[in-house]
């Protein structure tokens, strides 16, 4: 079924990657915060975080911001109304940052080398912080090196499901969009914007719908039949 596809356009969080995206009320975001040398008191802090994560979250599924969505500082200029140092900003994001990211076992990370040996690889991923954290975890993972083509949609400003990232990829990669393959968790943000591209795509981790290629309980699954 999948002998005529050369790149896997792989999704990150749920994917790959787990325990992502650590916001909540029961979150006391300064606790990583004063690690990293934050001098805003805690109750300041906290309320930084969540205003900004509540103002992305809100426009996250709004169609309206698929191909212009706001940066995460933009987000704190418009929440947080005192002036903020460059250097105090900095230290918000890295610590939304260090929530919004997860992480990648072993097993992942494996499974991403044996699908390198059999398709060029690819992620299309959507994050609200600065791509810094993420592809520092990469490169400590030893996965980094194995994607030809990475799209993160805090450098473009482009969400899923807008079929920008992913027609961006294949652009970088020089194939056509039937060489290609999609692989995500999401109903809505990947197999939808791999949809609206003209990609197939393999759905994982329990997503299911009548429109995939294929449907896996994980990318392990997955990898386990191509190899």
């Amino acid at each position: 079924m999948f002998k005529e596809k050369k790149a896997l356009l792989l999704d990150m969080n749920s994917t790959f990657m787990f325990g992502e995206d650590r916001f909540g009320e029961t979150e006391d975001y300064s606790l990583y915060y004063n690690k990293i040398g934050g001098t805003l008191k805690k109750e300041e802090l906290n309320n930084i975080i969540t205003s900004a994560y509540e103002y992305l979250d809100i426009r996250y599924p709004n169609a309206k911001y698929r191909n212009n969505f706001p940066s995460l500082e933009k987000a704190i200029q418009k929440t947080f109304h005192k002036k903020l140092s460059e250097e105090e900003i900095e230290k918000i994001i890295d610590t939304f940052a260090f929530h919004e990211m997860g992480y990648i076992t072993q097993e992942y990370a494996e499974a991403l080398h044996t699908l390198s040996k059999y398709f060029i690889l690819a992620v299309v991923i959507d994050i609200w912080a600065p791509k810094k954290v993420w592809v520092e975890t990469f490169e400590k993972h030893g996965i980094l090196n194995l994607f030809s083509a990475i799209s993160f949609s805090s450098d473009l400003g482009v969400v899923k499901p807008s079929p920008g990232a992913f027609e961006l990829v294949v652009g970088q990669l020089n194939l056509l969009k039937g060489e290609c393959l999609v692989i995500g968790d999401s109903v809505r943000r990947d197999l939808g914007g791999a949809m609206a591209a003209g990609i197939d795509c393999v759905l994982v981790g329990g997503a299911s719908d009548s429109g995939a290629l294929g449907c896996y309980p994980s990318l392990l699954e997955f990898c386990n039949e191509i190899s």
